[in-house]
């Protein structure tokens, strides 16, 4: 489960001396559904958009007017006179850019990698691009999500957010730390839960 000759130079340095329970390169830094789900709401937000673009300029494309009511005043523009569409076309270069916007990001976030995961017997480091981040183990609730077919595993840690729900109370939602293709995410999820425990904050209750 080890391979530390792999690992760079820089985290090895923060490892120390400490033993390397596991390490893991993430094959992504964030679960693809949702990014998924972002590039079809992009392609969908920019074809809708599409549509009024065409219906709008596509008379001056051939050659032609465009009719239009502005304030309750019937308006004619065309490439001579195009000021009067000078509104419209900013309007929807705006949505225009909001849904290619969402498209770029959703393949960011499917194609961003998720950097090296060493986890020891007191804290779990993260690196990615130079920079290092740590989490003691007693900073996890306890709470996973594991994907043995997909080789994810997300950790819930203890800090995280209120947030509102329609129609429903607050809702807490955790931060998590997620690690992607593990080709042994079962044994990565005994040890995990075993360094939590072995490090949980909170007082054992005696009956």
């Amino acid at each position: 489960m080890n391979n530390s000759r792999v690992l760079p130079m820089e985290l090895l340095s923060v490892v120390g001396s400490e033993k390397i329970d596991f390490s893991v390169l993430a094959k992504r830094n964030n679960p693809a559904g949702g990014a998924i789900g972002l590039i079809f709401f992009g392609a969908f937000w920019t074809a809708f958009i599409s549509i009024f673009v065409v219906l709008i300029f596509g008379p001056l494309f051939k050659g032609e007017d465009v009719h239009f009511e502005a304030n309750g005043v019937a308006t004619t523009a065309n490439w001579e006179n195009f000021e009067p569409m000078i509104f419209p076309t900013l309007l929807t270069g705006l949505f225009v850019l909001v849904g290619i916007g969402m498209l770029v990001w959703g393949f960011y976030l499917l194609f961003q990698k998720g950097g090296y995961f060493v986890g020891t017997a007191s804290r779990l480091l993260h690196y990615k691009k130079g920079i290092i981040n740590t989490f003691d183990w007693e900073q996890f609730s306890g709470n996973m999500e594991i994907n043995h077919k997909k080789g994810t595993i997300t950790l819930q840690l203890r800090t995280g957010g209120m947030v509102s729900r329609k129609n429903r109370s607050d809702e807490f939602v955790p931060d998590t730390v997620y690690i992607s293709g593990a080709t042994n995410v079962l044994e990565i999820e005994k040890i995990c839960r075993k360094r939590i425990k072995e490090n949980d904050p909170t007082p054992a209750k005696i009956d």
